[in-house]
């Protein structure tokens, strides 16, 4: 699969956009990780840009980057056009390698989505609507059960498993544009999902729209987290390996090396960037 390098700018703004028009919030720094531009955030600052979309009823498209969907996204001009209009946070161990190849550092905070919305519940300014889509059936209902208990403020719930068919796709749409939750989670796995949030999702659908991949069988305690320490080591995907090795191994056995192997391409044809 041939590398595409594409320039991504140092700053960039988040729009939000409303049926009322739009604003745009102050610019911030990017880091162009395999042709995807990820923000360079604290993890206080990349919830208080989802919190006021929430609160300002406009439209952001967020998505999580990890080393897979780099992999995912390389060659593929459209989807990383399409991933340079969400606000895109650093996800894992692989974004932050990179990072250091490319620009001396790592990012700021590692935001992978299983422990940023536990916090964003946790600090929203007011009750939300959190509306779920995708998953295998039956687990976004288990996911919304927990959560509900866990976070009583809010207000969960199902719009469908990821699993629907083309001809029900236009009904589930006209009942988000119905029920405009505050935020959808979307769990559809790369690239589908991110595909589906920027051709299908707009400000008549949520406030917010996010590509969670695997979250909801966290969340429905389908699979559990890696143990703090590992966390803390930054070992959680060889936790995940080893208890989902039929579905992880060719994500993380082969993806991490051509991971590296695009990180060393991008470097040799840029040198060390600032950012």
């Amino acid at each position: 699969m041939p590398f595409i390098e594409k320039p991504v700018p140092a700053t960039a703004s988040i729009t939000i956009a409303s049926e009322a028009g739009s604003r745009k919030r102050p610019g911030y720094a990017k880091r162009d990780i395999g042709g995807i531009g990820i923000a360079v955030m604290e993890r206080e600052t990349a919830i208080a840009e989802v919190s006021d979309a929430v609160l300002t009823g406009g439209h952001m498209k967020l998505a999580f980057c990890n080393a897979n969907l780099v992999n995912v996204a390389a060659g593929n001009a459209a989807l990383q056009r399409s991933l340079s209009t969400f606000l895109v946070l650093a996800d894992g161990i692989g974004v932050d390698v990179g990072s250091w190849m490319l620009y001396g550092k790592a990012f700021p905070a590692n935001l992978n989505g299983t422990d940023f919305f536990p916090t964003l519940f946790a600090q929203a300014g007011r009750p939300m609507h959190v509306a779920l889509l995708g998953g295998r059936p039956g687990v976004a209902d288990r996911a919304v059960a927990n959560l509900a208990k866990r976070y009583p403020g809010h207000h969960f719930s199902v719009v469908s498993h990821g699993y629907f068919a083309a001809d029900e796709e236009q009904a589930l749409l006209d009942k988000l544009k119905v029920q405009r939750p505050d935020l959808l989670l979307v769990a559809m796995g790369n690239p589908l999902q991110e595909r589906f949030i920027a051709d299908k999702l707009g400000p008549q659908h949520c406030s917010v729209a996010a590509g969670v991949g695997a979250l909801f069988d966290f969340f429905a305690d389908e699979v559990p987290r890696a143990p703090e320490l590992v966390r803390q080591i930054r070992l959680e995907w060889i936790y995940r390996l080893w208890l989902e090795p039929r579905r992880l191994w060719r994500r993380y056995v082969l993806g991490n090396p051509a991971f590296l192997l695009r990180m060393a391409r991008q470097y040799a044809m840029g040198g060390r960037r600032s950012g």
